[in-house]
């Protein structure tokens, strides 16, 4: 494959990861690097899991507000049809100990 293929299939990846709220190029190409490569792939994901992966992968304790991203953008792949609270991801804090304000699950059981 050629650098240049390379990059025009890295940007469809980024491309088609940002379709999720709250999802930009930064947390697509974090995405990306944890093997994702579409939204579908994150249906089954255990966003806990990601979280720790990519502290993993940097490295560092990276800040939980990622976690946050991680849950609403499971949600949003395990779903057809979305919440408009719950594709906002300071929504899916811990605080609300698993459950966003609407009283719905946020992660896969």
């Amino acid at each position: 494959m050629t650098d240049r293929k390379h990059q025009n299939g890295g940007k469809s990846i980024l491309q088609e990861l940002k379709r999720i709220p709250g999802v930009g190029k930064s947390i697509a190409e974090d995405l990306r690097k944890l093997g994702f490569r579409s939204v579908q792939e994150l249906k089954d994901q255990d966003p806990e899991e990601m979280y720790q992966r990519l502290c993993e992968y940097r490295g560092t304790r990276i800040d939980r507000c990622i976690l946050y991203v991680f849950r609403c953008a499971v949600y949003f792949a395990l779903n057809e049809s979305h919440d408009p609270e719950l594709l906002k991801w300071w929504n899916w804090k811990d605080a609300k100990h698993g459950r966003a304000r609407t009283g719905k699950r946020l992660c896969p059981p």
